[in-house]
């Protein structure tokens, strides 16, 4: 019983100096006022669904139309995804599309696509984001705010929308990622998002590109393991200018992939976060071991989590100007422990990882 109680008292410690945490003022980002050239970059496979609306919002950008050089880069789509970007962008001189055929080096997949479009760059800043996602229009001035001299790479915040099942999801993007920026805060380098994301030509070129690197699914985490290998600093921030609106998974099985995906990214995770993920499934574990705790206590403390983790909700989607209603917020609980369970399941399950209509093994980066 004293391990139960030193648990709980180091699981309900941890969160409340995490909340203390989340609501420390933090410097405001200064936007300087420069204005310059930079690139966005769109690898794109099969997205006919979703990708006019990334391109509109790009196209609503508070930002000189002059200083913008937007890159599509398609890969080998099998549906109408280039028909969709070639009507969208006639006209448009800051949009380019660039159908991508070949390897560089050893990069495959998205990679690959993400390799040909930063050749084909011309600025010094490199931003990156998703055929699916929808940008805040003071996005590019925002991340440059937040990558000052020596800093290399930047990550902005994600959520989702649409049903209630995309809403959940949404609270599972700031949630997590919200969790990333407070231990960045600290510093320590935990990860970078390839959905929003700003990279230095400088500090990208210092690691001789995405076709220099051993080929991963999670292209995205090894790029910032290797800028911050090299010195670059590193940012993550949370603001509502910062903020990426995704397209979520349409159904549970397509969840299941991403989170598959997610899991091979998380074995390299550094331990704390590690730690802090895993803290979950011991008090659901400890919680329900049969007999160790009277039905009172076993309530009380899941009330307590269940408001410690309300809470953090609460002042994260403040944090980036969103609300969300009450019964969603507490049905998040059922969603996360059901999602959380499923996703390990169908980790171990000894079948390939589902990405962009490929099939990649586990071995795979």
């Amino acid at each position: 019983m004293i391990v139960v109680t030193v648990f709980f008292g180091i699981f309900f410690g941890l969160f409340l100096l995490i909340l203390l945490l989340l609501v420390l003022p933090r410097p405001a980002l200064h936007d300087s006022g420069a204005r310059p050239r930079v690139s966005i970059l769109i690898a794109a496979r099969n997205e006919e669904a979703t990708i006019e609306r990334c391109l509109q919002a790009l196209l609503q950008l508070n930002y000189p139309a002059e200083k913008l050089e937007i890159l599509i880069g398609d890969d080998a789509s099998t549906d109408n995804t280039m028909a969709v970007v070639e009507a969208f962008i006639k006209n448009k001189p800051q949009f380019r599309l660039l159908p991508v055929r070949h390897r560089l080096g050893t990069s495959r997949g998205k990679s690959n696509v993400l390799a040909h479009l930063c050749r084909a760059a011309t600025a010094d800043y490199l931003l990156f984001t998703d055929a699916d996602m929808a940008l805040a229009p003071n996005w590019v001035q925002t991340m440059l705010a937040a990558a000052p001299e020596g800093v290399g790479i930047v990550t902005g915040i994600t959520t989702a929308s649409g049903s209630l099942f995309g809403r959940l999801q949404g609270l599972d993007w700031l949630f997590g990622l919200n969790l990333i920026r407070l231990l960045t805060d600290l510093g320590l380098p935990i990860t970078a998002v390839g959905n929003n994301m700003l990279v230095t030509r400088a500090a990208y070129e210092s690691i001789g590109g995405y076709e220099a690197l051993a080929f991963s699914i999670t292209e995205d985490l090894q790029l910032f393991e290797q800028v911050v290998n090299q010195g670059w600093g590193f940012r993550n921030i949370i603001t509502p200018d910062a903020l990426g609106v995704s397209v979520p998974q349409p159904t549970v099985r397509h969840l299941l992939h991403q989170r598959k995906r997610w899991m091979k990214g998380a074995s390299r995770l550094p331990w704390q976060l590690t730690l802090l993920f895993s803290s979950y499934g011991f008090f659901y574990t400890v919680l329900g071991w049969p007999g160790l705790l009277p039905y009172p206590v076993i309530a009380a403390l899941y009330a307590a989590k269940v408001l410690c983790q309300t809470l953090f909700l609460l002042i994260t989607l403040r944090q980036v100007g969103r609300r969300e209603s009450w019964q969603v917020l507490l049905f998040y609980e059922g969603y996360l422990l059901v999602v959380s369970v499923a996703a390990l399941v169908y980790t171990v399950w000894p079948s390939y990882i589902q990405w962009k209509e490929r099939r990649y093994r586990w071995a795979e980066g």
